[in-house]
This record gives C-alpha cells, sequence and structure tokens, in this order.
C-alpha cells in the first residue's frame, strides 16, 4: 500500500514536471529588452495608482499648452508624433520610441507630424493622487 502510493505520487510528480519543463522552454525563447528607464520624483506610495490613456492626434490636430502633475511615459504606436517640451528641442517621436514628462515640465504642444497619417500613443500616468491628468499652462 505505501509502495503504490509512492508510485502514484511518483506518477503525479512526473506528469507535473512536463508543463513545467515546456514553460521554461517557451520562456527561454522569449527575450527581454529594457526599453526605457528613468527615475521618478518623490511620490507618497500610499495611493499609488497607474493609468494607460491611448491618445490619436488627427492629421492636422494639436494640443493646448499643458503640464501633467504625474509623471508620464508616452510610447508610439503609430505615425510620428511632434512634441515640444519647454526647456528641450522640439521632437519627433516615431513608433517604437518612448518619451517621459515629469511633473513640472510644462508641453508647449504636440500634434501628428504627418499632414496626412494620425499619430497614435499610449500615454502611462503613475500618480498619487486623484489629480487630472492634464492641466492646461496659460500662456508660457
Amino acid at each position: 500500500m505505501i509502495l503504490g502510493a509512492i508510485l502514484l505520487a511518483g506518477a503525479v510528480g512526473a506528469g507535473q514536471s512536463a508543463p513545467t519543463n515546456a514553460a521554461a522552454q517557451q520562456q527561454a525563447r522569449a527575450q527581454t529588452r529594457t526599453v526605457f528607464a528613468q527615475p521618478l520624483p518623490k511620490l507618497d506610495g500610499s495611493r499609488l495608482e497607474i493609468r494607460i490613456v491611448e491618445v490619436t492626434y488627427a492629421p492636422g490636430a494639436a494640443s493646448t499648452p499643458h503640464r501633467h502633475p504625474c509623471p508620464v511615459v508616452g510610447y508610439v504606436l503609430e505615425g510620428e508624433l511632434r512634441s515640444h517640451v519647454k526647456g528641450r528641442a522640439d521632437t519627433v517621436y516615431r513608433a517604437g520610441d518612448t518619451f517621459f514628462e515629469g511633473p513640472d515640465d510644462i508641453h508647449l504642444g504636440a500634434r501628428s507630424a504627418s499632414s496626412e497619417r494620425p499619430a497614435r500613443f499610449l500615454a502611462y500616468f503613475t500618480c498619487d493622487r486623484e489629480t487630472p491628468l492634464s492641466v492646461p499652462v496659460p500662456n508660457p
């Protein structure tokens, strides 16, 4: 009886090792690389929230001057995004590019860099309080 239990446990264990090996093989095929790293400003960690917003600028459409009360990381999905943050060079980000705006940065404007195609990106906000994600900046 004890020998049967040991054999059964061994059979179950052997059956469980197959998925583990398959998972290890799958993981071995995955490759990772750090695309972007940015130190964050001091945040109150008691109420952290991440919000991801998809933004699309149609050809010719543009944002007005604004800032974000929370740090934001952008990742361009398609098209080309022309962006100008005060104190930085006017920059064009293409699909696959990443950018960062801190809570003190003034974003003078963004738009699709193409007159024919939209620009679409994801904006990842890390906030430590409930706040609007974008705040207008009068006459920067």
